[in-house]
């Protein structure tokens, strides 16, 4: 039995969208199979988390599941988990239903394809600017050997003869008249007396297909990109399923992304978080000049506005927040540490005037000692 998906993403029932996404960013990014080559629980929870995602962002699979659980969202026919439309709760309806009170018009029974997924790898700069790809897809398109009929060229599917074309059967059971698929031709209605040897008779044949997609600008993993019609093709003439392109940004040497925010840490030098100064950095639209104030701590933060991501479904633009690391100089010179042992015994003798930080925890744990009695 699968998972609670509320629980695979570590939510509780009344999680928002906004939520949802968050929580599955989360997951992808520790779990996704190219940080975790060859490592098969990760695959296990990422996949877990992907179809968790699925349903949950779509309001209509979610509202299935939470009415019915994963009853309600297994799906049947090409409708995908939990679709009410097409190929989805209609097909069970009419499976259950339809055979016994005859509730396919003509009797001729016709299946959605099957939606398609594909994973689509975006860099940072990729997905916040936005672009158009080409992508190949393996798909089911109509034979053109025998035009889609499944029957050997040159000739065509005959009438049933149980059925006569109706796709259905009438059987008496005592004071019942019950109408069922009929066994002969499975609700088609026709026969196939010579199949079509390059399909087999299917009608259908497997190709790869070519497709152009428009990425919009501020895509981020776990953003779906519905093609409508561009599934699978539907059994006996029915429409064809959906391909919904599922976006998974790669991690950046540099960025990290929080909704329409980036986040970057820049290192300094011990000099220019004493003395203050001015250094680059980049930013995904070039560079910028940084303004470190004299006295900068490390893990402290500078906010540059307007320099993140512009969300895909509106909204201002995020901002670019720099956190500073100061760096510790290694491999010094016999001369270096001589100078910075001079630099230690000067600060030493300002006391608090030039540490107050450190002077502060000083007498901080100078008065704990006190109280304990050490």
């Amino acid at each position: 039995m699968p998972r609670d998906y509320y629980e695979v993403l570590g939510l509780s029932r009344n999680a928002s969208e906004q939520d949802i996404k968050k929580a599955f960013r989360r997951m992808a990014m520790k779990y996704h199979p190219d940080r975790n080559p060859d490592d098969a629980e990760a695959l296990t929870k990422f996949k877990e988390a992907k179809e968790a995602h699925d349903i949950l962002t779509d309001p209509r699979k979610r509202s299935a599941y939470d009415q019915f659980g994963h009853a309600g969202v297994s799906g049947q026919g090409g409708g995908g988990p939990g679709d009410f439309g097409a190929g989805g709760f209609s097909d069970i309806f009419g499976d259950v239903f339809g055979d016994i009170f005859g509730g396919r018009a003509g009797g001729r029974r016709t299946h959605r394809g099957t939606d398609l997924r594909y994973e689509l790898s975006l860099t940072l700069e990729e997905a916040v600017a936005g672009k158009d790809v080409s992508i190949r897809i393996p798909t089911t398109v109509e034979c053109h050997h025998c035009g889609g009929s499944g029957a050997k060229p040159g000739t065509k599917p005959k009438e049933c003869g149980t059925c006569h074309g109706h796709g259905q059967v009438r059987m008496q059971q005592g004071f019942f008249s019950i109408q069922q698929t009929c066994p002969t031709c499975r609700g088609t209605g026709s026969v196939i007396e010579e199949p079509c040897r390059h399909c087999r008779g299917s009608g259908r044949l497997r190709e790869e297909k070519t497709l152009s997609v428009k990425v919009p600008p501020g895509v981020d993993t776990g953003d779906r990109i519905r093609l409508a019609g561009e599934g699978e093709l539907g059994e006996q003439g029915g429409p064809p399923g959906d391909l919904y392109v599922q976006v998974m940004v790669q991690e950046h040497p540099i960025f990290t992304r929080e909704e329409s925010h980036l986040f970057c840490e820049v290192p300094i030098s011990f000099a220019t978080a004493a003395l203050g100064g001015e250094m680059e950095v980049p930013t995904l639209s070039g560079k910028v000049m940084l303004k470190v104030p004299a006295g900068t701590q490390t893990g402290k933060m500078f906010r540059m506005r307007g320099k993140g991501v512009k969300p895909v479904r509106g909204g201002p633009v995020g901002d670019l927040i720099c956190r500073v690391i100061v760096e510790t100089p290694v491999n010094l010179t016999e001369r270096q540490k001589e100078l910075l042992r001079e630099l230690n015994d000067t600060l030493a003798s300002g006391g608090k005037h030039h540490s107050p930080h450190s002077t502060s925890w000083l007498d901080g744990v100078k008065h704990f000692f006190e109280k304990m009695g050490l």
